[in-house]
């Protein structure tokens, strides 16, 4: 079953996580745009993707005219996953929060380990 969700819906509600993220964190966050796309590249069913240079890679070298990290939240996969409405945005909050750990360094095992799957 496909969620019915406007394009405006689904990124009032990847906006709506990304408000959640605590300032603490978010501060930290250097060089990245979020961004929504409705499907991901050669068809994979991903709900989201972090491309770029993780933090804990970076060095002094690395800014330097450095093209921002991407996340993509892709909406396709996710409404073709979900239930609800409420399912689709727990799902958009829990992938940008993985997609977030990975922008810090933190891998797909470790974020298994700690319930971000």
């Amino acid at each position: 079953m496909t969620v019915e969700m406007s394009r405006e819906e689904f990124e009032d509600a990847v906006a709506s996580a990304l408000d959640e993220v605590p300032p603490e964190l978010s501060r930290l966050m250097d060089n990245v745009v979020i961004l929504v796309e409705d499907e991901p590249p050669d068809g994979d069913d991903l709900f989201g993707i972090y491309e770029g240079t993780p933090l804990t890679e970076r060095d002094s070298w690395w800014a330097a005219g450095s093209l921002p990290d991407r996340i993509t939240i892709f909406r396709g996969p996710t409404l073709r996953a979900c239930d609800s409405v409420d399912d689709v945005i727990d799902e958009v909050a829990v992938t940008v929060v993985h997609e977030i750990a990975h922008h810090f360094g933190i891998d797909d095992d470790r974020l298994h380990e700690l319930g971000w799957g």
